[in-house]
C-alpha cells in the first residue's frame, strides 16, 4: 500500500486531518470524540497515530453505531491512517 500524507492540511472534499501523534496520551480519545462530534453529515476525519486504536474503534461503535463509517487507509506497525466519515 503507497503511504498516506494528508494528515498535515486541509482539503476541499471535506477531510479534515487529525494527528493523534501530537495530542496528550489522557486527552486523546476526548479530543477525538469532540472532533467528531462537530463533524457534519458526508464529512471525514482522516486519523494519524502511531498504534492501532482498537479499544478506540470498539467505544467508536459503541458510541455513533452506524451513523460513522470508518476505512483503514494505512495500517503499517507506527503509521494508521483511517478514515471517519459520518454518514448521512
Amino acid at each position: 500500500m503507497q503511504p498516506i500524507h494528508v494528515c498535515n492540511h486541509t482539503t476541499e472534499e471535506a477531510l479534515y486531518p487529525f494527528d493523534a501523534r501530537g495530542i496528550a496520551k489522557r486527552f486523546r480519545h476526548a479530543a477525538i470524540f469532540g472532533a467528531l462530534d462537530a463533524l457534519q453529515p458526508g464529512e471525514t476525519m482522516r486519523f494519524c497515530n502511531d498504534h492501532d486504536p482498537l479499544p478506540l474503534l470498539g467505544q467508536l461503535h459503541a458510541r455513533y453505531g452506524e451513523r460513522l463509517s470508518i476505512e483503514y487507509r494505512q495500517r503499517e506497525p507506527g503509521a494508521i491512517v483511517i478514515d471517519f466519515a459520518v454518514v448521512s
